[in-house]
């Protein structure tokens, strides 16, 4: 992106900016500073342009940090929740995969015509599986 020049004009005095944020965000910026300058005046008629200047500078720092502090939280925040989400997803798939074994174990059971016999968990349902693929080889064994 090109640098930008803009004419700031804060506390009546002209600044020439150069940078690349686009016009709109520097008449904000502007907006703002002239707007909080002219609340530190107004709140303290005694002080200096420069004294008011120097505690804009000051507080818009301590803004910058908080904000800086609060975005380092809240990329710990999204670093957990990412783990959490990768955690849940491979959570979901071990429950895919135990809901098709237990699906596999009813169709074998109700091909034995044992349909009404209850899968008490899924270690079982994994047992049957099991024994039926072990049954299949071994027919495929002994019709070699």
């Amino acid at each position: 992106m090109a640098q930008n020049r803009y004419k700031a004009v804060v506390a009546g005095q002209t600044y020439t900016i150069i940078g690349r944020e686009s016009k709109q965000h520097m008449d904000m910026v502007t907006a703002l500073v002239n707007e909080q300058l002219n609340e530190i005046m107004s709140l303290s008629p005694e002080i200096t342009q420069e004294n008011a200047t120097m505690l804009l500078a000051i507080n818009a720092v301590s803004d910058q940090l908080k904000k800086q502090e609060e975005l380092i939280k809240m990329e710990k925040q999204q670093f957990t929740l990412d783990g959490q989400a990768a955690h849940n997803l491979e959570l979901e798939n071990r429950i895919k995969k135990i809901e098709a074994i237990e699906a596999e174990a009813k169709e074998i059971m109700r091909k034995n015509g044992q349909g009404d016999v209850p899968i008490r968990n899924h270690v079982e349902a994994q047992q049957i599986v099991n024994e039926n693929r072990k049954r299949e080889i071994q027919k495929r064994a002994a019709n070699k």
